[in-house]
């Protein structure tokens, strides 16, 4: 039945090609006289392989192939540089070939949901022209910080899998506007969170979260999930006062910064100490003075309908820095240090 579909394309010439769900163990090679073919859909079968001959479709710009049984990515797909939507959910897929993903420049849409992949190579950030890439329901561990070069991102699952984190880099997809990690282990997002200027939907539910980046109420979100986490509870309780004791270290960095950030900041382009040493300060949130180390963690809540829009009655803690535990003491604002409270 699948070898008359096929003759029957040879002799219409045709643009498009649906052999799913056919029970199809192996592609015939007739596939090589079948170069005008721009959709092929062998989903739903038994594959293992694809024969050789396929790269003779180079018009090819839609393949499904999910649902079959490929262990790895078919070498073959790094000869189908036309390819904009390739489908490989539902195999058994556990190894991403560099060489592939470094010859499919024209991709948009990657979807390899429902396999045993662990790991990503960094070569993903070939696919310049990705806009759409799901991969839940996989076995990944971490995330190549090369993920975050990927620049047309808009939307990306990476739900269900073993992330207990993310790299910073990810928020250089300042396109992105849908973004699942739900069901994995994360205890924290990275700082930098407002360069998802364009997110919309975000998908945390089921991880370790205690509380969100600083300025995460910023995000100008329409959908957020968030259930099943270990979010900070307000719970008021009477501390003493401490008084701050800075090491030399901290207070010729918190002079040089107050007095030549400018200056910092182009020698970090230059300089990797200068740029590390920067990326991992920050500024006061009552004095607003620059400082290297975190010296009073707090969080504030954050009310999701009235500071952010969304349609949700709930307040959620939101991470705070403060310089010191002088302006912690301070009065005016509606800041709560963070401690572990003793059952």
């Amino acid at each position: 039945m699948a070898n008359d579909l096929v003759i029957r394309a040879l002799k219409a010439k045709a643009k498009s090609l649906n052999l799913s769900s056919r029970n199809i163990t192996e592609l015939s090679k007739d596939f090589a006289k079948l170069p005008e073919v721009r959709d092929l859909r062998v989903n739903n079968n038994r594959l293992v392989t694809l024969p050789l001959g396929l790269q003779c479709m180079r018009q090819l710009t839609e393949l499904n192939l999910g649902n079959n049984a490929f262990e790895e990515m078919p070498p073959v797909l790094k000869y189908l540089h036309s390819l904009k939507k390739l489908h490989l959910f539902g195999n058994q897929i556990s190894t991403l070939h560099a060489e592939v993903l470094e010859n499919l420049p024209n991709l948009i849409l990657l979807n390899l949901n429902h396999n045993k992949i662990k790991i990503i190579p960094p070569a993903i950030k070939s696919l310049s022209n990705l806009e759409r890439f799901s991969i839940a329901d996989n076995q990944l561990e971490e995330i190549p910080a090369e993920l975050g070069l990927v620049s047309k991102l808009m939307e990306m699952n990476l739900s269900r899998n073993k992330l207990s984190e993310i790299p910073q880099e990810l928020y250089k997809l300042t396109r992105l506007r849908k973004l699942s990690l739900a069901r994995n282990g994360l205890r924290q997002l990275p700082e930098g969170i407002p360069g998802w200027k364009n997110l919309k939907m975000l998908d945390v539910a089921g991880n370790r979260l205690s509380m969100f980046p600083v300025n995460f109420h910023f995000l100008e979100l329409e959908e957020f999930y968030f259930e099943e986490n270990d979010l900070v509870r307000l719970e008021l309780f009477t501390s003493a006062k401490v008084k701050d004791v800075f090491p030399l270290k901290e207070l010729a960095a918190r002079f040089i910064m107050k007095e030549h950030l400018n200056k910092l900041s182009r020698a970090s382009l230059l300089l990797p100490d200068v740029q590390t040493m920067l990326s991992q300060s920050g500024r006061c949130a009552v004095c607003f003075e620059p400082f290297l180390t975190t010296w009073v963690e707090c969080v504030q809540f954050i009310s999701l309908r009235k500071d952010m829009g969304i349609k949700n009655s709930q307040n959620i803690p939101v991470r705070v820095l403060l310089c010191s535990y002088s302006c912690f003491n301070k009065s005016g604002h509606s800041y709560y240090s963070v401690v572990n409270a003793k059952p």
